[in-house]
């Protein structure tokens, strides 16, 4: 511990998903000394990671999973829920399939036949896709080519199981265009999951001699004088610290980064540390989930689940922003069905029934007997973003949210295009109302040219503060139709490659 207090350190980097990781390791290799700090434990060896209703904190911190329950108010309505966030080495990245869809130009730009709702991010695309095409690499990205999109840096995939391939025959023969989806390679680990925050960023950062891995250091606070930070206090196994750094990264997620600069209030900053501007934890996006499942016709054979199939057909449909379409990675199984009913539930008028999440057990055991070997899609909605919905100060992790008219106007479209097109097919829609996609959150420190408009430079460093950066999916002006873990990626790059530019 005496290392980590009486050295000074380059970075000091405030989390290990995709974004901490990835610039963790841009900077190592650089030369850089490097210093991360991660809220959760390193998974032990062989450890496969899942989601869990597990509810107490100490058991869900071990399996790296964020600890206490979100606290939400929903269109007016007070409810909290284990949110499907990670909380230890590799962050969220740990839990999910390795899915790494790259955005179009029109997620970033204003485009003449496709408007862009905030005018377009202040980075050009085409400066944006050599950070995608690096971080494609370092992922090791496979998939095939979307018969609808351009171009894209990608390793061939294996073969589609028999099911998969009645799938994908059944999806063309309804005139849809299915692809391969764009996943990171399997990691040499014992446990061979997808690349992520760990294996693709904080392992090699820790290999190239230049990085230190503080793990169970919780940062409570910033501490900051006027224009810079100072230091940062971290719990770490239940002791506080103060480390320092030149240079200082958050990347605590979408929700934990406003949440750390919000709680860091001071004499100098009484509404939250880099937030002159009004605009910490401000526009809140997420994804709105439109899943089912989707049976292949014919006997194909029960292959397990798959999160190979993706289809941009309803990408931009009929002058509107709507969504991708994927294969979850998940079947209809009992633990998965118990896990989402609880979601649901927690967030229902029904949320404070005693003894609630012992009753979905039963409807999930018939349910997984009922779908078979049915894969899960999911369609994702773009979000975008207002002021009002946000990320609030406090002990807990408490968000507001409204759902939109407008935005609750392009769910019933991508409904009925989706059903439209599935017409024919052997299928079960999984939400009737709209469900918020709790994993995406994005958008509250977003960045900008405009200092009393966004928090963050176009090159992620604070307005506020020069020598505070952030390399997450808070970063980003809007939702885009795509999940964001490649752009977090390529964004961390972008990030680093400022940095270094001006580092000694």
């Amino acid at each position: 511990m005496t290392t980590l207090t009486d050295s000074h350190w380059d970075a000091i980097i405030i989390g290990t998903g995709i974004g901490g990781g990835i610039i963790g390791r841009a900077l190592a290799e650089a030369g850089q000394k490097v210093l991360f700090l991660e809220k959760g434990p390193a998974p032990l060896p062989g450890e496969t990671r899942a989601l869990s209703d597990h509810f107490l904190p100490e058991a869900r911190l071990v399996r790296g999973l964020w600890p206490t329950p979100l606290q939400a108010t929903i269109d007016g309505r007070d409810s909290q829920f284990f949110a499907p966030l990670g909380a230890g080495l590799g962050g969220s990245s740990t839990f999910y399939a390795g899915t790494l869809e790259r955005p179009e130009p029109h997620d970033l730009e204003d485009q003449p036949d496709r408007p862009h709702p905030t005018g377009g991010w202040p980075i050009p695309f085409d400066h944006f896709a050599k950070s995608l095409d690096r971080a494609s690499a370092l992922f090791q990205l496979y998939g095939t080519r979307d018969p609808l999109g351009e171009d894209a840096p990608l390793n061939t995939p294996p073969a589609f199981t028999k099911t998969e391939s009645a799938l994908v025959d059944n999806l063309q023969k309804a005139g849809l265009h299915p692809y391969h989806a764009h996943s990171a390679a399997r990691s040499d680990t014992p446990d061979a999951r997808p690349l992520n925050g760990h294996s693709a960023g904080v392992a090699p950062a820790l290999a190239s001699g230049n990085a230190t891995l503080q793990t169970r250091a919780e940062v409570t606070r910033l501490i900051a004088n006027s224009d810079q930070i100072t230091g940062v206090q971290a719990r770490i196994d239940g002791v506080e610290h103060q480390l320092s750094a030149t240079r200082y990264i958050i990347a605590g997620g979408a929700l934990g980064s406003p949440h750390l600069l919000l709680n860091s209030s001071s004499e100098n900053w009484p509404d939250g540390i880099a937030n002159r501007s009004g605009q910490v934890g401000r526009n809140l996006m997420f994804h709105l989930n439109e899943m089912f499942a989707l049976w292949p016709r014919g006997n194909s054979p029960e292959d397990g689940p798959s999160k190979s199939i993706a289809l941009r057909d309803f990408y931009h449909h009929q002058g509107q922003r709507l969504g991708m379409v994927q294969s979850m990675g998940v079947q209809a199984s009992y633990g998965e069905i118990v896990f989402y009913l609880n979601q649901m539930l927690a967030r229902s008028r029904f949320a404070n029934l005693p003894l609630l999440s012992q009753l979905t057990r039963l409807p999930a055991a018939l349910a997984a007997r009922m779908f078979g070997h049915a894969q899960i899609f999911v369609g994702l909605l773009e979000d975008l973003p207002y002021e009002t919905n946000r990320v609030l100060p406090g002990a807990q992790l408490r968000i507001s949210y409204d759902l939109a008219p407008e935005l609750l106007a392009r769910r019933k479209l991508f409904r009925r295009a989706i059903n439209k097109a599935l017409r024919g097919q052997r299928r079960f829609c999984l939400n009737r109302g709209p469900e918020l996609n709790f994993g995406h959150p994005c958008g509250t420190l977003r960045i900008g040219t405009d200092p009393t408009k966004s928090v963050l430079r176009p090159d992620g460093r604070s307005h506020d503060m020069h020598n505070l950066w952030v390399a997450d999916a808070s970063f980003m002006p809007s939702s885009m139709g795509v999940n964001p873990s490649l752009s977090i990626a390529a964004f961390a790059l972008h990030v680093a490659d400022h940095i270094l530019k001006e580092a000694p």
